[in-house]
């Protein structure tokens, strides 16, 4: 990252409810952007089910779909957090919705061959009344590598109600100790491998 260029990160707030219903994957989320902050961090939010992100694997699924100006505001960013509730033990349809599109850039490539995306940074977060935050993040960090991404240690951070609990993450009246340290750490992580990415990119092909 230049003197003169901020580091940018842009979180993909993957709940169901529309906007401006509260969600508590986008509070997690906004955790994580504030943290990203204390080290020099831009931050922009997309809620994904506000904009008509068409089903496919292509980067543009033609006209009426809002990915390609999602995906432009992503590759301006540095670090991208993909945030989503938990349903039924697994990621919500928006977040698998999100990495069939960014499957598309398996065919965006560099000169080397490539992922566009390869030297972004990628973290999540997942928040829920039942389990399955594990098993989420295995699956968004799987999908995501693939892609060309690239995970800092420690690169999650969850929230999971008692068993049979019923209360949101947005419910509570305060983070828990174990929640904030974790997004501290968590952007710790994230912004130094991306800085260090961007100092020294991968090696061509």
């Amino acid at each position: 990252m230049t003197e003169s260029a901020s580091p940018r990160a842009l979180a993909l707030i993957c709940s169901l409810k529309p906007s401006p219903a509260p969600s508590s994957s986008e509070l997690m989320a906004r955790q994580v952007l504030d943290a990203l902050g204390e080290h020099g961090f831009t931050s922009d939010v997309v809620r994904v089910v506000d904009h008509d992100v068409k089903p496919g694997v292509e980067v543009d699924m033609g006209e009426g779909d809002a990915w390609p100006a999602i995906r432009e505001r992503m590759m301006a960013a540095d670090v991208l957090v993909v945030s989503t509730p938990t349903w039924v033990g697994h990621m919500s349809s928006v977040a698998q919705r999100v990495l069939e599109r960014l499957d598309g850039e398996l065919s965006e490539t560099d000169d080397s061959g490539r992922p566009l995306v390869t030297g972004k940074v990628a973290v999540a977060c997942v928040v829920g009344n039942e389990d399955g935050a594990h098993k989420i993040t295995a699956d968004l960090f799987q999908g995501l590598n693939d892609i060309g991404f690239t995970i800092p240690a420690q690169g999650a951070v969850y929230w999971n109600d008692e068993a049979m609990g019923s209360r949101d993450y947005n419910d509570l009246e305060e983070t828990p100790e174990a929640v904030a340290s974790t997004t501290k750490t968590l952007a710790e992580n994230a912004a130094h491998l991306a800085q260090a990415l961007k100092a020294q990119p991968y090696p061509g092909r």
